[in-house]
């Protein structure tokens, strides 16, 4: 197939809308099922990128949830704690323990399930029948791998009435060194950012405190390859072989922190036991318990516990999390793992990142500020690598 015709572009007013290769040649994807939108292809082709490089640099399956052109979660398939099952609800798949790949998706769609609702899925591997499983359950935009087993396709061709978006891509296809693309009718054109983000980057450890675990350099590069590919700028935190907070396209690198931290402590107090055992209604869908579980933690528009309020979700009133018990709680976290797209230009981003529980972090350097920011990670503990390179990615 040389050529795939679009129902629209980003709206539906901007028609005519395709995909092709400017070479003439097939394109590198094979649609198996549904009909992908452009929104889709952006997602599909940049999640793909990032499953490919983690598989390929830290050797295990990979998988990624991916939202407007960034990635909600992304992590490796890494066993998990039954604690940590229960709060990504998947605690009651039979065969999860036994496919690495769906338990890189677990953690992936798990890290963060409001940003993942309508979510495009990349897998490294070949998708098999436990990993389908979990995707048929899941609202969900489609899906791209380098393969399915014919009991997957079978499970993923029943989903949205026959109309859910499969895409098969060609594991060996590499692009052309330079790529372009048009703005106003002005086309852009530079070379593919085919930079290797490996352990090798954690040398230059600038921080009187040099010691970086492997389980941390694991993270690290996690957190910088899926910097690769969000939208700048961005910051990511990462933890036990998962980016747990994404901060995506932000104008200051200080709000990237909080925002990619906030979703990052979400992620921690989902698995305390005060959120685990909250008595939902049996009757609960899946995406209104994620939202009353987010409210309950973050105190957003409505205060689920209230009265009048509670009973949409809940079997009995649950006593609030108050913000000291968070806290507390968040106390308890140690050996978080951050990254940034671009250097740090003031020490409030390594202050916020170590109210998470960071004690790793990864950045370029460059800052007339380096001095502040290595002072701060001093004064808190944290053990900071200069990588001496950028990843901005738009």
């Amino acid at each position: 197939m040389k050529e795939f015709e679009l129902k629209y572009g980003c709206n539906p007013n901007q028609k005519p809308a395709r995909i092709f290769m400017k070479d003439g040649s097939e394109l590198p994807v094979e649609i198996l099922n549904g009909r992908p939108g452009y929104i889709n292809f952006l997602d599909a082709l940049n999640s793909w990128q990032l499953v490919r490089e983690l598989e390929r640099e830290l050797g295990l399956p990979a998988a990624a949830s991916f939202k407007h052109v960034s990635p909600a979660g992304a992590a490796l398939g890494v066993p998990m704690s039954e604690r940590l099952k229960k709060a990504c609800f998947v605690d009651d798949i039979p065969g999860l323990d036994d496919s690495p790949l769906a338990l890189a998706y677990a953690r992936a769609r798990g890290t963060d399930r409001m940003s993942s609702f309508g979510d495009w899925i990349a897998l490294s591997d070949t998708c098999d029948e436990v990993t389908a499983r979990i995707i048929k359950r899941e609202v969900s935009d489609g899906v791209i791998a380098p393969g399915y087993t014919p009991r997957a396709l079978e499970i993923l061709r029943s989903k949205k009435g026959g109309a859910y978006n499969v895409v098969k891509i060609d594991r060996a296809y590499t692009p052309a060194p330079e790529e372009t693309k048009d703005v106003f009718g002005v086309t852009f054109a530079q070379g593919r950012n085919e930079f290797r983000i490996y352990d090798g980057l954690l040398d230059n450890v600038v921080t009187r405190i040099k010691d970086i675990p492997d389980s941390a350099k694991r993270d690290l590069i996690v957190s910088l390859i899926t910097l690769k590919y969000t939208q700048s700028n961005s910051v990511a935190y990462a933890f036990d072989g998962q980016a747990i907070g994404v901060g995506a396209g932000q104008q200051s690198r200080i709000h990237c922190t909080r925002l990619a931290g906030t979703k990052a402590d979400t992620w921690h107090l989902r698995q305390s036991d005060r959120v685990l055992s909250l008595p939902f209604r049996a009757d609960l869908g899946r995406a209104d318990r994620d939202n009353a579980i987010d409210g309950y933690i973050n105190k957003n528009e409505e205060d689920v516990t209230a009265d009048g309020v509670w009973q949409r979700f809940f079997t009995e009133q649950p006593r609030p999390f108050t913000a000291q018990e968070e806290r507390e709680y968040l106390d308890t976290v140690t050996g978080v793992s951050l990254g940034s797209d671009a250097f740090f230009p003031f020490g409030d981003n390594v202050q916020r990142a170590y109210k998470s529980g960071v004690k790793y972090i990864a950045e370029p350097g460059g800052s007339k500020r380096d001095d502040n920011v290595i002072e701060t990670a001093d004064r808190l503990g944290i053990a900071m690598a200069f990588t001496g390179m950028r990843l901005f990615h738009h």
